[in-house]
Parts: C-alpha cells; structure tokens; sequence
C-alpha cells in the first residue's frame, strides 16, 4: 500500500505497468536486478520510484546526456528531488549540485561513465549515502550488443568499489546471449531477472516497396496529421536529402547525423523534443537520447543492418501507449548495398555475424506471416494468437496466386539480357529496375543503349508495374532463382535453381505483389492497435483536447521544459474524456499527483470548466 500510495503522489498513476511492481519489490528488498523491459514500458520508474521510498542516494549510469536532463526535469515537476552532472554543465552549475549533493539534497543523480571514472568524483562517491547505482541501457556493456560502448567495460570498478551496494541493470532490447554477459561484466549476485514481453501492442508494423522514397515519406507522414515522427536514413546524405524534400512540401523537419556540428544537433534535437518541428530525420546517431513520449510513427527509409537496432528504434514510437506506426521502405537494391558493406569487414566471424544478422532482417522484410510474431521470435518469445490486428499481413492479408507465368516472363529476360550481353561481347548485368523495365516495355537510355527493346521479352508483362515486377524479383531472389550481386550496383543472375525452373515451367506460388502507393494508402488508413485495445484510444473531446494542448505548451515554453515534463498526451486525453471539474476529480486522472496539482490544476480546471459551458467557436 505504501508502494502504491508512492506511486500515485510522486508520479500520477494508480497502478503499475506490467513487472513494474516485482522489479520495485525486488530492488526495494536489497537484491540485484536485471530488468529487460521494451522501450515504453516505464524502465525508469523502477529505479525512480525505490529512490522516493528509500533514503539515501540513487545513482543512475546513462550513456545519454540528452536524456538526462529530461528525465531531471520531469522528475522535478512530479516534486522528485534528482539533479544530473555532466560535459553540458558550466563550473558554477556543476559546483551548486556538488554542494547539494553534500547537504544531501537529492534522491537521484544521473551521471555518464566518463565523469563517474574521475578519479575526485569516485572519492566524493564513497562520502555520500549511495543507496543503489542503476545501469540504463545496459546491453552497452557487452560486445555482443548492438551498441557496444567500450567504456562501459569500466563499470567492473565501480561494482568493485561498491561491492555491498544493490546494482540494477535496465535494457529494452537484449538476446540471450548480451543478458548473461551483462549478469557477467556486472558481477550481479544473486540476481532477480525479469524478461518482459518484446511485444508493444500499441505499435502497428508495416512493410512498404520502396518506390520514389521521397513521395511515400511525405504521403506516409500527412496521414498522421501533424503528428510527431522520426525517419531513419542509412546516410548523412539521405537525412539531408529527405529533410529537405518534406520541407519543401510544408513539413517542419529537421536533418541529425554525426556531420552536423554539436550546437546544431542539440538545436535540432532540442526543436523535435519540444514539438517546434514535427519530423526529425536522422542516421542511427539519433534517438537514443530523447524522452519523447508522443512519438507517432517512426519511418525506415532505409533497410537496418539488424533486427536488434530495428527493434529499438521502431520502440521510440508510442512511448505513451497511444497508437502509434513503424513502416520500413524496402527494396533489393538497400539488400544488396548492405551486402556491400559486409564484404567491406575484414574479419571474417564479424563478416559471418553480420550476414546471419542481415538475413534475419530480411526475412522480417519479405515474411507473408505476422511481422508482430516474426519479431517476437527474434527475441526467443512466441505470440500465439492467430492474428495481431496491427500488422499489414494480419490487417490486409496478400492473397497467394499462381505466378508460375510471370515467373517464367522475369527470368527468361535475365537470361535474354544477359545472352544479348555475351553476344554483343559486351558482357554486362543489370538490376531489378532495369528488368522490369524491360518487360513493361519502358524507353530507357540504358534500354535504348544495349537495344533491349529488341528482346522478345521487351513488353510481355504489362499487367503489372516496374515496381511490382521488382517484388517478384526480390520473391524470385528469395526463392533461389536468382542470384543478386554485391556492390555499388546491385545486380541479378538467373540461379541454377531458376534455371531448372525454365526448362521444367514448374509451378510458383506466391502473395500477389502490391503497387507502392496502394500500400501507403492501405497504410495510412489502416493502422490498428496491435494485439490489444487500448483504453486511452476511447473517444474524447478533440476541441478541448487541442485547448489543453495549447495551454500545456504555454507552461513548457514558461518553464523551458519539454511539452510531455507538463503532461503526457495520453493524461491529456484522459481530461478531455473525463473532463474534472474538481481538484478531487483532476487529481484521479492518471498522470496527475500532488505536485502537479498544485502546480498546474487552478488552470486546467478553469480551462476544463470553461469548455462544458461554451460550444465549440
């Protein structure tokens, strides 16, 4: 009861998220903890909230300064006592939180490893009442994570130093194999282990042919109406390029990669965390430091190199249980530039990881099954219900259909492209595009130039798109039938395998290929909430709901805080559903505690009051 009454007056809610509680209970006891939880769900709270019941000093390890700040900031609008010290911190600022943390002022305080390694402020340390480290992101430790931070290794000397102190290591993404290396590199004793489910209802997974990117990005984002949203490119270049185009077209978006000086990523991260732009597009560089809940979707212009980093990044989206989407732009050509990139690695088991590793991204890619359980299965956990209701394959079902015809059609003109080459003595291959460009009978230089419109092939296979005859490719490449080439231009081959498929003219079976803007519009109006519902999707009064919004911006930009440090959206949707008209009644929503009422209820009720009065403008 205590636990609960805690929760609710330092942190707004009435319950906890799923494992929340034995976590809380287990560090609350004494033991180590490894807490595996998926992003979004409330890792923070089982360090934070110890920290509130106990007496002493949490000291929390984040390789995110960024992060920092924000989870200070929130934690200092629920009345939490937390202070953090790091590179961005003037002299002055830096020795005002010194002084507090020796008049013992704070419950928490979040450190990067390379300040906790000086050698004076490991002395200071040991003089203060450290109750419990927490480790977030705590897959960083092992070299078998997918962002692996060799300073983190260190961390060794600080369990060392402090080898009577419980220790808590938090992770949203982790095999098997990195949880025992971080049980390992912790020396965690003992310790209680809880592995949450991978599985993020609200999240709905769609896979797109990639087909004039630029377009389907800025069709993809106008069906979430001004909604917040990351974009993912492979490159500096791509970032730029796509930032620029949604620009151009009237979208507030703003590039991050490693290219840009430090001030300019921090102004444009900062412009994104505040909701000043909508879209931020950015390279891997991005994202882990951020504390923005009301992420509504996460595109991938580009294909991931593995499903680990995919994983993460697509759970930067509905960090708040609201429904959010992740769509990823597929296509052979990003299949075969990071082959590329593989044959790049001179070490062949890291070559040999990578490879096994970029397989496995593609066949999330290409599965016709559920991508939600194809997911599930990455991280060992099985989801049995038949359909997840938040997937395109489970939403929109491909039916199957007898391609053994345009099969036949799209590897006899490989083999006809290719003899013409040979013929010619001009030896050359070609890619996907440039093959289906050949049987819709398209004019083309490259066409035109090696006299491809010759082929008897040229203009067979009208009934369907370049870019649906690019999906039998990549189907046909899948198969077997054709071999796809490595390097700066990938190409195709016919196989043994495909062939054999011409001379018997066996059967092919396959999901019929979808054109891309029918699949960005299928996505846009189709994005489901995943396995569950969701009771913060009920109806509720999107007037006041936009006032609320209003009204919560003009508190952050007064405080210089992010919108979310105020409120949630999903406490802000509870007001407009519920509408309190009461301090008794306001303080129930959840998402609001003692603090906040004090420091934001007179106006929100007044606000609340005013609109069961007055109709709509």
């Amino acid at each position: 009861m205590k636990t609960l009454q805690a929760l609710k007056d330092s942190f707004g809610y009435s319950s906890f998220r799923p494992y929340q509680e034995e976590i809380v209970s287990a560090a609350l006891a004494g033991r180590d903890v490894l807490a595996l939880l998926p992003t979004g769900g409330g890792k923070s709270l089982c360090f934070q909230l110890p920290a509130v019941l106990g007496q002493g000093l949490t000291l929390v390890v984040s390789p995110l300064i960024a992060l920092m700040k924000d989870q200070v900031d929130a934690l200092q609008a629920n009345g939490v006592e937390a202070t953090f010290l790091n590179s961005s911190l003037d002299s002055d600022d830096a020795k005002e939180r010194f002084r507090g943390l020796w008049r013992n002022q704070y419950r928490l305080l979040y450190v990067a490893p390379e300040r906790l390694f000086q050698p004076s402020f490991m002395k200071s340390l040991a003089e203060w009442p450290v109750e419990r480290v927490a480790i977030d992101e705590a897959h960083c430790i092992s070299e078998w994570g997918h962002d692996f931070r060799p300073e983190y290794r260190r961390l060794i000397e600080l369990r060392e130093r402090f080898p009577a102190i419980p220790f808590m290591a938090l992770t949203a993404t982790a095999t098997e194999r990195v949880r025992k290396d971080i049980i390992t590199q912790l020396r965690l004793k003992d310790p209680f282990v809880c592995i949450g489910s991978f599985n993020r209802p609200n999240l709905a997974y769609r896979v797109i042919p990639k087909s004039k990117p630029a377009d389907q990005v800025r069709r993809l984002i106008a069906a979430h109406k001004g909604g917040a949203g990351i974009v993912y490119c492979a490159s500096r270049r791509a970032a730029e390029s796509v930032a620029e185009s949604l620009r151009d077209a009237g979208i507030p978006a703003r590039p991050y990669h490693a290219g840009l000086s430090d001030s300019d990523r921090s102004k444009n991260q900062e412009a994104f965390v505040r909701d000043r732009v909508q879209v931020i597009c950015a390279t891997v560089a991005f994202g882990m430091g951020i504390d923005k809940p009301n992420v509504r979707f996460v595109i991938h212009h580009d294909l991931p190199k593995n499903v680990e980093g995919y994983y993460q990044e697509t759970g930067r989206a509905g960090r708040d249980g609201l429904a959010s989407e992740c769509v990823l732009l597929f296509s052979a050509s990003d299949v075969a530039k990071q082959l590329g990139f593989i044959e790049e690695i001179t070490d062949e088991v890291e070559k040999r990881v990578a490879k096994a590793q970029l397989r496995r991204m593609i066949d999330y890619g290409e599965t016709t099954g559920c991508r939600r359980a194809n997911l599930l299965e990455y991280f060992a956990e099985k989801f049995t219900e038949p359909n997840c209701g938040g997937c395109d394959n489970c939403l929109t079902p491909r039916e199957l259909f007898d391609a053994s015809i345009p099969m036949q059609k799209l590897l006899s003109t490989v083999y006809r492209v290719r003899s013409a080459g040979s013929a010619s003595g001009r030896s050359a291959t070609f890619g996907l595009m440039h093959h289906a460009n050949v049987l819709t009978g398209r004019t083309t230089e490259q066409i035109t130039r090696w006299g491809h419109e010759t082929l008897s092939t040229y203009g067979i296979g009208k009934e369907f798109s370049p870019e649906e005859w690019q999906q039998i490719g990549r189907e046909a490449i899948r198969r077997g039938l054709l071999n796809q080439m490595t390097g700066d231009y990938p190409t195709v081959d016919l196989a043994a395998p495909g062939a054999e498929f011409l001379k018997t003219r066996g059967p092919f079976e396959m999901p019929r290929p979808v054109a891309p803007r029918k699949a960005v519009a299928a996505a846009g109006e189709k994005r489901g909430r995943g396995s569950k519902g969701n009771a913060d999707e009920a109806p509720y009064d999107e007037f006041l709901y936009e006032k609320l919004k209003a009204l919560r911006r003009a508190f952050a930009d007064e405080r210089n805080v992010p919108a979310f440090v105020v409120f949630g959206d999903a406490t802000l949707r509870a007001m407009a559903r519920e509408k309190p008209t009461t301090p008794e009644a306001f303080l129930a929503v959840s998402g609001v505690g003692p603090a906040k009422l004090a420091q934001f209820g007179e106006k929100f009720l007044g606000l609340i009051r005013g609109s069961s009065t007055a109709p709509p403008d």
